[in-house]
Order: structure tokens, then sequence, then C-alpha cells
């Protein structure tokens, strides 16, 4: 049978707008039409691939998705359904292959971001993980630094006394009776703000460093937050474990972003060897747990600028020696994890 490109682009427009209607059967029918039509139609094998991974039918997707990619080989979201598929066909190391692929053809595709992400690190994503963290502590009072919407701020348990501080708040949540806002920079805050008056004259029992994207403002929080801890006290800090070169670049150039948080870690291990520092494997981009505090410790304050410039100067590919272990990567378990905050 001859090739009819008119006919196939045709049932493929309709197959499409019956797939995207939510009506699978009728779009099975046009794309089948539309590969009678012209057999080689990369769009058509990713469509026929996509009705069959809706309808559970994973081995059928995975050969129309593969013909698909071998067809249009610079289609980004061919390989995307086709690690999709591998993931639900239980092939995790494909899934992982084929999403890196991806990101290789299409380097700000969120989607494919946030699912490598979920690959590299399956369990609890961090949200879920803090309020675990909150009823194991329960804290007196905790310090959250980078509010955004509330989503963390939220999952403060209600006696909790909680400080949240950015200067540009877009609070979404309901928050606790005894949680304030404070619209300003962090940097500000500590210089001009009370802090143990604001925390009812109690130390910070928890915080969470959820701000700005770049180390040295990170390090400032720390050394800041710190020296209003106790020897009990817990510091968090979020997107220290970087999935991507080009997602843990200091200026943003990806939806999907951490920036540099990942030298903070370097940093507190190298400089703070008495400091226990852990990252919990949790998605999408870790979460650090620091213990031990020292709210007397000056060493970071008196060599900030030595320090600034020593990790600014460390290139990405340092982590190629083995990122998991210099960034005290920490499973993603609770039973493990609650060991950590004991």
């Amino acid at each position: 049978m001859d090739k009819d490109p008119q006919l196939a682009q045709a049932a493929l427009e309709a197959g499409a707008a019956a797939f995207y209607a939510g009506d699978h059967a009728a779009a099975a029918e046009h794309f089948a039409r539309a590969l009678r039509a012209d057999p080689e139609r990369p769009e058509a094998h990713h469509f026929a691939g996509g009705v069959a991974f809706q309808a559970g039918r994973y081995r059928e997707a995975l050969e129309r998705f593969e013909h698909a990619c071998r067809l249009a080989p610079d289609q980004p979201l061919c390989y995307f359904d086709l690690a999709a598929t591998f993931w639900k066909l239980g092939d995790s190391e494909a899934a992982r292959r084929y999403c890196e692929k991806t990101l290789a053809l299409a380097p700000d595709l969120d989607p494919a971001h946030q699912f490598l992400a979920a690959l590299n690190f399956p369990g609890p994503i961090y949200l879920d993980l803090l309020p675990m963290i909150h009823s194991h502590l329960r804290p007196r009072t905790y310090m959250e630094i980078g509010v955004s919407t509330g989503d963390s701020l939220a999952l403060v348990r209600p006696e909790t006394r909680a400080i949240g501080v950015d200067p540009d708040p877009k609070v979404t949540r309901s928050l606790g009776a005894r949680t304030s806002i404070r619209a300003i920079t962090s940097d500000d805050y500590f210089a001009t703000y009370d802090v143990a008056a604001d925390l009812e004259g109690l130390p910070v029992d928890l915080a969470f460093i959820d701000g700005m994207h770049q180390f040295e403002f990170a390090l400032r929080d720390f050394i800041n937050i710190e020296k209003h801890c106790a020897g009990h006290s817990t510091i968090l800090v979020h997107d220290v474990y970087p999935l991507t070169r080009l997602t843990a670049e200091r200026e943003r150039k990806t939806i999907f972003w951490s920036g540099d948080i990942w030298r903070l870690i370097l940093i507190l291990r190298k400089y703070r060897p008495e400091l226990v520092v852990s990252v919990i494997a949790a998605a999408p981009t870790g979460l650090a747990v620091v213990r031990g505090l020292d709210p007397g410790s000056r060493l970071l304050s008196d060599r900030y600028e030595e320090i600034v410039r020593e990790y600014l100067a460390l290139d990405y590919s340092a982590l190629d020696a083995g990122k998991a272990e210099m960034l005290a990567l920490y499973p993603n378990d609770w039973e493990k994890i609650r060991t950590l905050l004991d």
C-alpha cells in the first residue's frame, strides 16, 4: 500500500483531538488509520504508545515509543514517555537513562527534572519529611528563611513559636496563630530585630534554610541562626544535593533549580568537622540535617570572606570524586532519620 501523507495527517489530527478529549478508544482507531496510511509516521507511533500506556499495556507502549524514538531521534518527549514506560515496567535504571537522554535534548523540561529527581531519590519528598521532623522534635521555637507560599511554614505545630523571614512572601496557606512573618531580607532581620525577643526569650530549637539559591547567602543564614541556637538545636537546609550541573548553576537557567547550596555542605564538613552533617536523600534536591551546633563558634563568620572566595572557585566537577560521600548522603528512611534527631 502506498503512503498517503494527507490521510495520515488528517487521522493523526483527529486522533490527537480524541486523545486529549479523553476518548482513547476513538483515538486508537484514528492512530491505527494514520499508521496504515503512513507506517513510518513517528507522531502516530508516539500517540499510539500513549493510548497503550493509558490503558496499562506497557509492553505495547514500549514498542511504540521505541519505534517513535528511532524515527524521530531528536524528539525529547518520545524519550520522556519511554522513560515513564520503563519505570512502569519496573526498570528504574532504564527510566533514569532515558530521562537523562530527554534532558540532553531539552535541558529545561521541568517534568523530566522532577521525574529524574524522584528516580534518584525514592521515598518521602522533603515536604513530607518536615512534619515528621516537627512531630519528633516538638520544637518550642522554629525559624524559616525563605517562606515563599508558606507550604513548609504551614507544617509547624500549633504550639510552636515560629518566625518566617522572606522579603517578598506570597503566603497562600493558613498559618498557626503563633506564627509571624517578617517581610525583610534575612540579613536585615538578623541585623535589626531582637531575635531572642521575637522567640520569646528562647533559643532556636529548629530552623529551616530555604532562601536564596547561592551558597554565600545560605552560609550567612547558617552563621546568624547558629548564634541563636543551643546545643540541642537542629538546622535543616534545602537544595543541598544538586540534580545536574545545569540546575546547580549560580544564575538560574532552568525552571528546576537548586543553585549552588551544595557548596555549603562542603564548607561545613571542612571548616566545622565537629558538626554532624547529613543530607537525607529526599526529592527533589536533598534535605540537610545539621546537629551538634555551637552558638559560641565564630570560625565561619571570622573567615567568611576567605571561605566564599575559596568555594566560588570550586567547580561543580569537584563532585565527580564522589558526590554522595562528599555531600554526606543519608538514606531516606524515617527509622534511620530519627537517629539523627535523637
